[in-house]
């Protein structure tokens, strides 16, 4: 039993000692409002317009 609150404590120390020699790392969680970026919708839709109408164009004629 004393092995694994061994291994725990070395495992916590490992990951607290990465996390804070990693620099600008952000544990805040979910991101709204100003700070959170976007990827424009005209520019997500535009490409998958064309190709879901080539299939139908090809297979109508």
């Amino acid at each position: 039993m004393w092995k694994i609150v061994v291994g725990f404590i070395l495992f916590a120390a490992l990951a607290l000692y990465l996390l804070s020699t990693g620099g600008n790392i952000d544990m805040g969680g979910e991101k709204h409002g100003a700070e959170a970026t976007h990827v424009p919708e005209a520019a997500a839709s535009a490409p998958a317009a064309p190709a879901a109408s080539a299939p139908a164009s090809a297979a109508s004629k």
